[in-house]
């Protein structure tokens, strides 16, 4: 028991500064970009290099974790962000760092997979929502605490960069204590095409649990990369715009762990559609409370209490419906929708913005949030019905 306590605290604090490495950069690189000149367009799709990272690396991350087990694929990750991170002061070039922001995706990716996976693997039931939910939290902690190191650059700017990275071999070195393990499973992968089979299987078990996901990679970078430049064009000021985002970050960290909690007592899926329907109506009011400050940041941070769960949740949830064997490909499939949510929502979010002048940005955050709330209030339903 002791041995899975300690295990279970050091996967999550190497969670936490991969969250943190990832919070770092984006706003990071983009204070680099802008005082360097670089065009907003050139910025905001170079962003987009950390999610193309986990795209690319998905199909090919299961069979190395069957074969090898959880550790190697950590260790893996964990050295490959360390390195990438160093190198970022050695030339400073778009293309070059691009290529470094994708091997940290792939790393982090490589990282939260083999995390999640073995957390979700060695949980009990009554405790998967509490132990994935403080996950999840640590994972947002590391992301909010990222972004502090950006004035640093007015001392050096090879500083964040060279610091995270000594951060993240401090992690890595706390690893290398864990004993490894593999996953289950009862057909041995051979073939990048037996992978492809066992996506479809974990799809067809568990497609409702990989809507949340989804929902709250669109939603994370929308907020982070689409409002801020709709604040300003309403008139908020940056200040203003920054505190409304920590609201929301504050209220997904504080409400983690009862809303983990509250769903191993009263079930996942009723969970996730109370907290999809209070944020489609959060979001739906804050488009109301544009021009009043304290109204809107009231509404993030209650936004942030409910719906900043959704991807703890969703993993909690794929974990329920779907057979062990498959808890690999399935905890693989919810990292691939997030990051296909990440890379629409601010193209998506960029388009709204341009094309309806009058509409609001919360208008299409909310209606994504209604679509998901109905497909799995439905999914809900046939399930409780099936069981009576």
């Amino acid at each position: 028991m002791e041995k899975i306590h300690r295990r279970f605290w050091i996967l999550v604090t190497i969670v936490a500064i991969s969250g943190f490495s990832q919070g770092m950069l984006l706003p990071l690189i983009a204070v680099i970009f802008e005082n360097s000149g670089v065009s907003s367009v050139t910025n905001g799709l170079h962003a987009t290099s950390l999610y193309i990272g986990v795209l690319l690396a998905s199909p090919f991350m299961e069979q190395p974790l069957r074969k090898y087990g959880y550790k190697p694929i950590i260790v893996f990750g964990g050295l490959l962000v360390c390195i990438s991170l160093l190198m970022f002061p050695l030339w400073k070039s778009i293309g070059f760092w691009f290529l470094l922001r994708l091997l940290i995706g792939i790393g982090d990716h490589a990282v939260n997979f083999a995390a999640q996976t073995w957390i979700t693997a060695f949980s009990p039931e009554h405790k998967r929502g509490r132990n994935i939910a403080i996950y999840g939290l640590f994972f947002g902690i590391g992301f909010a605490v990222g972004p502090l190191m950006v004035p640093l650059i007015t001392i050096h700017q090879a500083l964040p960069f060279i610091l995270s990275s000594i951060i993240s071999l401090i992690g890595w070195l706390f690893l290398l204590t864990l004993t490894n393990e593999k996953p289950d499973y009862d057909v041995y992968l051979n073939s990048t095409k037996d992978t492809f089979k066992r996506f479809y299987q974990a799809w067809k078990y568990g497609w409702i649990a990989f809507l949340p996901p989804f929902t709250y990679g669109f939603l994370e970078t929308t907020l982070n990369g689409n409002f801020p430049i709709y604040g300003l064009r309403i008139g908020l000021e940056v200040n203003h715009i920054s505190t409304l985002l920590a609201a929301f970050a504050i209220g997904t960290i504080v409400f983690q762990l009862p809303l983990g909690m509250c769903s191993d007592k009263f079930g996942r899926g009723n969970t996730l559609t109370v907290v999809l329907f209070l944020g489609c109506a959060l979001f739906l009011t804050a488009s109301f409370l544009e021009t009043y400050y304290y109204g809107l940041i009231i509404c993030l941070f209650m936004a942030g209490m409910f719906v900043g769960s959704t991807f703890s949740l969703g993993i909690a949830y794929m974990t329920d419906i779907t057979p062990k064997h498959l808890l690999p490909t399935g905890n693989l499939l919810c990292g691939v929708f997030f990051s296909i949510g990440s890379l629409i929502g601010p193209t998506l979010g960029g388009a709204f913005i341009q094309l309806f002048k009058s509409a609001s940005i919360f208008h299409i955050i909310s209606f994504l949030f209604f679509i998901v709330f109905v497909v799995i209030g439905i999914q809900n339903t046939i399930h409780l019905r099936r069981h009576h």
